[in-house]
C-alpha cells in the first residue's frame, strides 16, 4: 500500500457521498435519503458543486440511483430488525454513514463495515476528528481485496457470528469485480445462518439499457454485467435457496412515484435480494 493510498478515500466513495449531499441541495422534497454526514467526511472544499461529475441535470439519474439503493438497504435492515436480526454487514462500505445517521437503530445492532485498509483507516480518523468516533457496536473490518484477503474470515475474526442471521449488503461494487469474484462473494454470503438476507446491486448488460446507458458504460469500463436471469441462477448455484430480482422499475415505483420534479434512477442497476 502506498503512502498516498493510506491517507485518501476511494474516488468513487467520495463521488457517492457528494451525490447524496446534492440530493438535498438540488432535488425537491420529499427526499429519498437525507445524508450530509458523508459530505462532512469528504470535506471536498467550497468548489465541489462545480466538479464535472456534479452537474445537476447530467447526473440526476445516477444521483437518484445512489440515494435509492441506500434507502432500500436501510429499509431492509429496519424490516429485518423487527424480525429479530441483529447483525448488519456492509461490503465495500466506503463513506457509508448509516451508523452516524441512524444511530437509534444502528446502536441496537452489531454493524460491520468491510473496506480496503487505507481508505478505512482514513475514514476512522475522519470520524474521530468530527466527533462521531467508532463505538463498540461498529466494527471496521479492513480487508485487502487486492491481496486476495478472505473477507469472510476477517469478518468472523471481528466478531461476526455466522450462527446468527444477518443482513449483508453490497451496493455499487459488483460491477468492478470479475464474474468469478462476484460468484465467490455470493458463495461466502450464502454461508450465513438461515434467516439471513443478502442485497447486492448489479448492472444489466449495456444492450438491455438503451443508447445512453450503453455509451456511459463504455466510458467507465465496468468489469461485469449480468442479466436478471443470470444473476438469479448464479445466486442459487452459490447456495442461496431463494433469490429475487428487484428492478430499477421496482425501485422507481417504491421511492419516486408521482414526484413533481421527475427525478428517476438511471435504468440499468438492479438488486439481487437473496435469502438463506
Amino acid at each position: 500500500m502506498s503512502a498516498q493510498q493510506s491517507i485518501t478515500p476511494e474516488k468513487t466513495a467520495v463521488r457517492v457521498a457528494l451525490w447524496r449531499a446534492m440530493h438535498l441541495d438540488v432535488d425537491e422534497p420529499p427526499h429519498v435519503l437525507e445524508d450530509e454526514v458523508g459530505l462532512r467526511l469528504a470535506a471536498p472544499g467550497d468548489g465541489w458543486r462545480r466538479r464535472p461529475d456534479m452537474g445537476r441535470k447530467a447526473t440526476s439519474g445516477f444521483r437518484a440511483g445512489v440515494v435509492a439503493r441506500a434507502r432500500f438497504v436501510e429499509d431492509l435492515v429496519a424490516e429485518r430488525f423487527d424480525a429479530g436480526v441483529r447483525q448488519y454487514v456492509i461490503l465495500g462500505a466506503g463513506l457509508d454513514t448509516f451508523a452516524q445517521r441512524r444511530t437509534e437503530l444502528a446502536s441496537r445492532l452489531r454493524v460491520f463495515e468491510i473496506d480496503q485498509p487505507g481508505p478505512q483507516e482514513w475514514k476512522r480518523r475522519r470520524l474521530t476528528e468530527l466527533g462521531y468516533g467508532v463505538p463498540e457496536w461498529l466494527r471496521m473490518v479492513p480487508v485487502d481485496f487486492e491481496a486476495d484477503d478472505d473477507w469472510w474470515q476477517r469478518l468472523t475474526d471481528a466478531g461476526f457470528d455466522p450462527s446468527r442471521p444477518a443482513v449483508l449488503a453490497s451496493t455499487g461494487v459488483s460491477m468492478y469485480l470479475t464474474k468469478d469474484a462476484v460468484a465467490d462473494t455470493l458463495a461466502k454470503a450464502a454461508k450465513t445462518a438461515p434467516g439471513s438476507t443478502f442485497a447486492m446491486t448489479f448492472l444489466l448488460p449495456p444492450h438491455l439499457v438503451g443508447p445512453g446507458g450503453e455509451a456511459q458504460r463504455r466510458r467507465i469500463r465496468f468489469r461485469s454485467y449480468f442479466t436478471a436471469e443470470e444473476m438469479l441462477r448464479l445466486a442459487r448455484e452459490c447456495g442461496f435457496p431463494e433469490a429475487r430480482h428487484i428492478s430499477t422499475a421496482d425501485i422507481t415505483r417504491r421511492y419516486f412515484a408521482e414526484r413533481p420534479d421527475g427525478l428517476r434512477p438511471e435504468v440499468g442497476e438492479s438488486f439481487l435480494l437473496a435469502t438463506t
